[in-house]
């Protein structure tokens, strides 16, 4: 499956947003995991975000990888 991120055309009816063409739980998976991010960050007072969004971003494609790496073994 191919992640495809929201657009601002978001729809409720159905099984998938027509906007983006993903399920509804996913799209509401997604929102759970960015407000999660969201008040992480706000309680840490962070003053860089970016930051912390990049390193996150960099952990989870490694975490990824070795993942498929040890699947393949």
């Amino acid at each position: 499956m191919i992640f495809t991120p929201c657009n601002g055309t978001c729809t409720d009816q159905g099984s998938h947003c027509e906007g983006c063409g993903r399920t509804h739980e996913d799209v509401a998976v997604t929102r759970k995991l960015t407000k999660e991010i969201v008040g992480y960050i706000q309680k840490k007072e962070y003053e860089n975000p970016q930051d912390l969004l990049s390193a996150l971003g960099r952990s989870v494609e490694f975490q990824l990888n070795k993942a498929t790496e040890s699947a393949k073994l």
